[in-house]
């Protein structure tokens, strides 16, 4: 049916057997658990570190695995040196770091988170961040720089608390991805991060938010799924 399991794998583990039996025996997608993401792979500006990173990618397809990119774009994990910048600076610090990494990867990764966790829980609206201060199309500006940095990798956004129907969150991501597609901003994917727990359990409407969503003409892939709270044998 094309579906397809995951894993986060570290790098730092790649060396205990008992953990690479098993994610190599359960799963045949892989994601860096943080090697991947802006600091580890940019520490410092216009310097590219992909060593643990690939590391991972090199494990993963010695394996017959996919790998999922994480993340290209996040207001989190940023080194020092991006946390400094604002405004036109930090635009284009956010556009040559996506070039940076996907060219590095063209060709190889098939699904990127390029935009990781934009929304705020409350409202609905955009979270407020460094990136945000750029100017409310950065994420447009980021998928766009994406699919040009490489046309064949499917391009997908993903957040949290956004698997209830009736959030305000949910349907603030839905209506930009709506527009998106409208537009044809490019956007292949949705990740749903599926953590279930007292505040935010199971919801009945899960379906109609996961169908609600393939039917704007995107995959859409759970992409953390824990169940906080839950007894070990269930």
């Amino acid at each position: 049916s094309g579906r397809y399991f995951g894993t986060a794998i570290s790098s730092s583990r790649l060396g205990d057997s008992n953990y690479t039996t098993i994610a190599n025996r359960e799963f045949n997608m892989v994601t860096a658990e943080n090697e991947m993401k802006i600091d580890a792979t940019e520490p410092n500006q216009g310097q590219f570190n992909f060593n643990n990173a690939d590391r991972i990618y090199n494990w993963a397809v010695q394996n017959g695995k996919q790998v999922r990119g994480h993340t290209l774009a996040w207001h989190s994990q940023q080194p020092g040196w991006m946390q400094s910048l604002s405004g036109s600076a930090l635009r284009q610090a956010m556009i040559n770091h996506i070039n940076g990494v996907m060219a590095h990867y063209k060709g190889k990764i098939p699904y990127w988170d390029v935009v990781n966790e934009a929304f705020d829980d409350g409202n609905g609206g955009r979270r407020d961040s460094n990136l945000q201060r750029t100017g409310n199309d950065w994420i447009e500006v980021a998928f766009r720089t994406a699919r040009a940095a490489d046309p064949a990798a499917k391009l997908c956004y993903n957040d949290y608390n956004i698997d209830n129907w009736t959030w305000a969150k949910t349907q603030g991501v839905y209506n930009m991805v709506k527009d998106f597609k409208s537009r044809g901003v490019p956007i292949d994917c949705v990740g749903l991060q599926g953590h279930f727990n007292s505040g935010s359990a199971y919801n009945s409407n899960y379906r109609t938010t996961i169908s609600s969503f393939a039917a704007l003409g995107v995959d859409v892939a759970i992409t953390e799924l824990d169940v906080e709270g839950a007894s070990s044998t269930t």
